[in-house]
């Protein structure tokens, strides 16, 4: 009879959470109350919305400096004083309205953008601040308004007084940004400008004023009072807020240690490269000055849009600390007392079940060991005996599958050496495919270059050999000079019969098949080739086959073909070297393909006739490994002067004939070059079986 089936999710809920119960229900309670309220969050929020109305602040500043100047520009009185340039009228309506507005600076210019009179430092002007920003929109006809950075020099202009302000000493503090810089002696200036028109509407010159913001503590100081209304944190403030000039701070109301402002400190490296650098607003903790507060950043930019400072307000993160403080330590008590009185209970529970539960952990090591037919007893009716029943099953099942798994293996494995010899036979078709279509197409190319060629040629060629037949009437037979006449006329011949092969061989015209005897061809060649290049230096060794019988071919097209090979050997070896130009008779066989498969198959490979091999052998600089499989493709060449085609016609030639061409080579050590023709010609699709090396 099974065991009374009692879950294991019961035991461990009565056992280990019953207790837990009552605290968790308490320190809910709790949490719902502090959590629903948000803490971070909303001091998260409450600080954006602190910098929305920082920033309308700010701008209401630069509205009022705009509106300032703007309606002292539209006034006739100004506008008759700018375009007369009367400095006396100008001073009493410049300086009033700079008092009375409290702004540092108040400056006319005339139509060209001269200064015509500085409230603030009357005794300078006449300067040309046409280039400047603010002044050039003005004279364009726009009201402007903005933050902009004034150095040292302009400040001076404006004001000796106004330098002076603008200067400030760098304070080195705790996680600031590192600088070099000891001393800031630009000004940050909320500034504005407007055109002055005449009574016709045309502009006659343009009014700026400003605020200069270093150590000018008033901007900062209203918007902590309408932001943040004073509140204080056991006598700390508890909003800040600072205008910066790049990383340093120029206006705050943030305190130092000894309760002082801390104009001079500078922004740290993770908000500078955030605000200054990257130009986006910046909310989260931040160590500011001594303190850490919850922060927002945001950039101030120019009138052309760059980054110049940084707009901040904080709020102090010790109140919010000292509530989560509290919050933390009633949810740890309560947590602890729950958490003891549950590992009581439920260490109690877990012994009486640990121990099927590492019976089945060691069963499972030693089935993933590799032991098999393992099984485990089934003692209990809860999940625990479901897990032991459900395991026995898995065993069985898993044992059956990896025997399916290896039949697979074993099928998928044959199923792959199959497709894999097929689809490497394909591949071999498909590369030699490419390679002979690559081949065909340049050697179209030479077709077409060779017709050209040859038209070029035939015409100075007729020249020269008429020319050539004019020195042989003139000159007697018994002249030394007639052997030298009659060897141009000669050469002349051969060179238009190489032409005419050439064409006939682009344009795929049959050969004009005749006996020839190879050795008298070589014989004949290496006599003359000392006519076309320069032989010193270079030892000519013949190694021809004892009466080697005459083979069927071309005769001016393969003569072609061993003057390439003897001329590029030549040209391969310019300090000199040796030559040798052997031939030989070798055995070869005749098959006719009948298909492609991992083992080629072959008929009649009875020996049906014989091969001649021509090899050229110097000893000059070699064919680099890379170009060994070039040299055959039209227009390559590494000579400077060679045009490429040589040994492409060559190519064609020779496989026209039904033979072929190799070549090895060692860069430094000299090349050899095979020619293998058969001693007749052959029709039909046939495939020839060449000898190899000897």
């Amino acid at each position: 009879m099974p065991p009374k089936r009692f879950s294991i999710r019961a035991k461990l809920t009565i056992g280990a959470l019953l207790p837990l119960v009552v605290a968790i229900l308490v320190c809910s309670l709790i949490g719902i109350y502090i959590i629903n309220s948000s803490i971070i969050r909303q001091a998260q929020e409450k600080v954006r919305i602190d910098l929305n109305s920082a920033r309308e602040v700010y701008s209401n500043e630069l509205v009022h400096i705009r509106d300032v100047v703007r309606f002292t520009a539209n006034t006739p009185l100004a506008a008759q004083a700018v375009s007369s340039g009367d400095r006396r009228v100008i001073k009493p309506i410049l300086s009033a309205l700079r008092v009375n507005e409290q702004l540092d600076i108040m400056t006319a210019v005339d139509r060209d953008g001269r200064v015509l009179f500085r409230a603030r430092n009357p005794g300078v002007f006449g300067d040309d601040l046409a280039a400047d920003q603010l002044v050039a929109r003005a004279l364009r006809g726009e009201v402007t308004a903005g933050t902009e950075l004034f150095p040292r020099e302009a400040l001076e202009k404006e004001g000796a007084e106004l330098a002076g302000q603008a200067t400030i000493r760098v304070v080195p503090t705790a996680r600031a940004r590192p600088s070099a810089k000891q001393v800031e002696r630009s000004g940050m200036l909320l500034v504005a400008a407007s055109p002055v028109r005449n009574g016709a509407g045309r502009i006659v010159g343009a009014l700026y004023g400003g605020v200069l913001l270093n150590g000018n503590n008033a901007v900062v100081d209203r918007i902590k009072r309408i932001v943040y209304e004073g509140v204080k944190f056991r006598g700390e403030d508890v909003g800040t807020a600072t205008i910066f000039l790049d990383d340093l701070r120029i206006t705050t109301n943030v305190q130092t240690m000894e309760g002082e402002r801390a104009i001079g400190t500078r922004l740290s490296e993770e908000v500078y490269n955030r605000v200054i650098v990257k130009k986006e607003k910046w909310v989260d903790r931040a160590f500011v000055v001594k303190d850490w507060y919850f922060s927002a950043y945001e950039p101030i930019l120019d009138l052309n849009g760059a980054v110049i400072g940084s707009l901040y307000v904080g709020m102090l993160e010790k109140p919010y600390s000292a509530i989560k403080n509290k919050v933390t330590l009633i949810f740890g008590g309560v947590l602890l007392l729950g958490s003891l009185i549950g590992l009581v209970v439920s260490g109690f529970i877990g012994s009486r079940l640990a121990q099927p539960i590492r019976e089945l952990q060691n069963l499972v090591k030693r089935f993933s060991a590799g032991e098999r037919e393992l099984q485990i007893a089934v003692t209990t009716g809860d999940e625990i005996g479901d897990l032991a029943g459900e395991f026995n099953d898995m065993t069985g099942k898993l044992i059956q599958r990896e025997e399916e798994i290896r039949e697979l293996n074993g099928d998928l494995e044959r199923k792959v050496l199959e497709r894999t010899a097929e689809l490497a036979e394909k591949n071999l078709l498909l590369t030699k495919a490419k390679e002979e279509l690559v081949r065909v197409e340049k050697l179209a190319a030479i077709g077409e270059l060779a017709a050209g060629v040859a038209h070029e040629i035939n015409n100075p060629m007729a020249i020269i050999r008429g020319n050539a037949e004019l020195l042989q009437m003139a000159i007697p037979p018994t002249d030394p000079s007639r052997e030298e006449v009659d060897t141009i006329a000669q050469q002349v011949g051969r060179v238009e019969k190489i032409v005419a092969n050439l064409l006939r061989f682009a344009r795929r015209e049959r050969k004009h098949l005749g006996k020839t005897a190879v050795d008298r061809m070589l014989d004949e060649i290496l006599n003359q080739v000392g006519h076309q290049v320069p032989l010193a230096g270079i030892a000519l060794r013949k190694e021809f086959a004892a009466e080697l019988p005459d083979i069927e071919g071309d005769p001016d097209q393969l003569r072609q073909v061993f003057t390439n090979l003897i001329l590029n050997a030549v040209h391969a070896m310019p300090d000199g070297g040796a030559l040798r130009v052997s031939t030989r008779l070798a055995q070869g066989s005749r098959f006719k393909v009948q298909g492609f498969n991992s083992k080629l198959k072959i008929q009649n490979s009875k020996p049906e006739g014989d091969f001649c091999e021509i090899s050229f052998a110097d000893t000059g600089v070699g064919i680099a490994p890379e170009n060994l499989e070039q040299i055959f493709n039209p227009f390559f060449t590494t000579r400077a002067s060679g045009t490429g085609l040589g040994l492409s016609v060559s190519y064609g030639i020779v496989k026209n004939h039904g033979g072929k061409i190799e070549v090895t080579s060692e860069c430094g050590q000299g090349s050899l070059f095979r020619v293998i023709l058969p001693m007749t010609q052959t029709r039909g699709k046939t495939q020839q079986h060449y000898p190899t090396s000897p």
